[in-house]
């Protein structure tokens, strides 16, 4: 038996930075999915291993299950039906089996990332030998919640084979989880992020386990339903951005100009609530669509101006916003900004040719495109093969 599971990437529609500061913002998924595939040996194979593989990336890592169990005998005696934190001391062992693999210097961020798959196989599974193979429709760190969607789509696979959750096997295609299943997918998912990123807020690994889009303000989370399609071009920059600096800028200048920023995050969190609700409201024909397009693209750009007042863009985000203008066309950047990802909404009577114009002047400037929809599908599973 072996089981499939995926979970999508997500983007920030509005609000990011401004939510640090006590304003509304708003998060959706993307149709661009991780993909993770776990598959258990038959007695025949006579094999002991536990082997992770990342194909875009082309690394395998391998571990005898039995020094699993040595370095992590905490991890036996949890209950997959109970989320459990990583102590400090499981973690150093963690970080020495994940030493030991020889990650390439070039790849070295990627050691968080194994040290959560470890932690979440072994405390969901016990040590059982099996093969995992990661795929991603993601670019790494791009802010398009990568790492979220790595965790979610783990835990999917992993708890489908557990007594935690009950999945029909049998089902043809993907099969979604129940509502309490989604919150323990979530908790585990949670427990991964928190090994790759120390303190993550929850927002990505949510919107990933359960897809559509959520409205956040103040540490609160609320799934909201769209009733319209929305579809994106989202450049990837390939500009790295240190989010932590970027937070930390905002703050600075919030101290330095009190007033005037408390205008901009009382701009945004009007703009988040006010593109939450003309998401959600219905959309009879198309008429109405296209004038909810319109809007969204306005309140884009606005939210983009104040992003710029911030001061989080970047020259390279500045030159997708210049082009993406030329063919009358909004677009923000999403997420920490100072490069990262930026997004350009597609109106549903845009014509292919302007797009293949748009990505390729893009493209010409070394950009990496990508079109996706918003607020579709959270995490799902597939079984193949006989149990």
């Amino acid at each position: 038996m072996e089981v499939k599971a995926r979970a999508p990437g997500k983007i920030i529609l509005a609000g990011e930075h401004a939510v640090v500061h006590g304003s509304t913002a708003v998060a959706a998924s993307l149709d661009l999915y991780t993909y993770v595939s776990l598959r258990f040996p038959t007695p025949s194979d006579n094999d002991e291993f536990l082997r992770l593989q990342l194909k875009d990336l082309a690394l395998e890592f391998s571990w005898p299950v039995a020094r699993i169990k040595d370095a992590l005998p905490e991890a036996g005696s949890l209950l997959s039906s109970k989320p459990t934190s990583c102590s400090i001391e499981t973690m150093k062992s963690i970080a020495a089996q994940v030493e030991e693999q020889n990650i390439p210097e070039a790849k070295i961020g990627l050691a968080s990332g194994v040290s959560a798959f470890l932690w979440l196989y072994s405390c969901i599974h016990g040590f059982k030998p099996a093969t995992v193979v990661i795929t991603s429709e993601l670019p790494l760190g791009a802010g398009l919640g990568s790492s979220a969607a790595f965790c979610v789509a783990l835990s999917a696979a992993l708890l489908s084979f557990s007594d935690s959750v009950s999945l029909d096997m049998s089902q043809q295609g993907w099969t979604a989880f129940g509502e309490s299943e989604l919150e323990l997918l979530n908790k585990w998912a949670f427990e991964g992020e928190k090994i790759i990123h120390g303190k993550p807020s929850g927002l990505d690994n949510t919107v990933s386990t359960y897809g559509n889009m959520i409205k956040f303000r103040s540490g609160n989370l609320t799934l909201i339903q769209s009733n319209m399609p929305l579809k994106m071009l989202i450049t990837n920059t390939k500009v790295g951005r240190n989010t932590k600096a970027l937070v930390a800028g905002v703050s600075e200048r919030t101290i330095r100009h009190p007033d005037a920023m408390s205008l901009v995050f009382n701009a945004v969190d009007s703009i988040s609530n006010e593109l939450s609700t003309i998401i959600q409201s219905p959309a009879p024909d198309e008429l109405s669509i296209t004038e909810k397009e319109e809007k969204i693209a306005e309140l884009m750009e606005m939210n983009q101006g104040l992003l710029q007042c911030m001061g989080v863009s970047h020259a390279s985000i500045e030159t997708v916003l210049r082009t993406t203008l030329k063919y009358k066309l909004a677009s923000k950047l999403t997420g920490a900004g100072g490069g990262g990802c930026v997004l350009t909404l597609l109106p549903t009577l845009l014509s292919g040719t302007v797009v293949d114009k748009v990505i390729a002047e893009l493209e010409s400037c070394g950009f990496q495109c990508l079109i996706a929809a918003i607020g579709g599908k959270g995490a799902e599973v597939s079984f193949s093969g006989s149990s």
